[in-house]
């Protein structure tokens, strides 16, 4: 149990290491996430569930695998609706970025973390996620706009060497 802590943690203090990259969770972590969630299950105060699901949705949207991502942005949107806390609600909001955000959807989780700079302006989190984000829309739109110029040119190519041989 302290070792898979330690690896939780570790990757949540990569994140506050400078770089610019989301940390990424083991499937071992997550497991250990799930084995916390049932033993809360089993009578331990709401405040310790609540802990506990929310350390597992951590585990599930930092995941390589897609189908862990997409659980945790489901665990996290169902419990979202039953957050009073501006702290929390922020929380949930980032992390369903995170989740967006490794599922490709930069839209959503740029609407997301503007949600959370709106609850907390100066975030760090939030606003090296907008970064982030805003660096892969722009990659996005120059290969999108490379790859058009591409087709183009091709095109126009095609047409002026039938021309020719006209």
């Amino acid at each position: 149990m302290e070792e898979m802590m330690n690896k939780f943690f570790e990757s949540v203090g990569s994140l506050f290491g400078g770089g610019d990259q989301i940390p990424w969770c083991d499937r071992d972590v997550i497991l250990g996430c799930e084995r916390e969630v049932a033993e809360a299950n089993k009578g331990e105060s709401e405040e310790h569930k609540s802990e506990s699901i929310m350390r597992l949705s951590w585990a599930l949207v930092h995941s390589r695998q897609p189908e862990d991502v997409h659980r945790g942005i489901a665990m996290l949107e169902a419990s979202l609706a039953n957050t009073n806390s501006p702290l929390h609600q922020r929380e949930k909001l980032y992390l369903l970025a995170v989740g967006y955000c490794r599922i490709d959807d930069y839209s959503k989780t740029r609407a997301l973390v503007d949600q959370c700079l709106e609850i907390a302006p100066d975030w760090r989190q939030a606003l090296s996620l907008k970064k982030i984000v805003e660096d892969k829309i722009a990659k996005d739109g120059f290969i999108g706009i490379g790859l058009t110029a591409s087709a183009v040119g091709l095109i126009a190519g095609g047409i002026i060497a039938a021309l020719v041989r006209r």
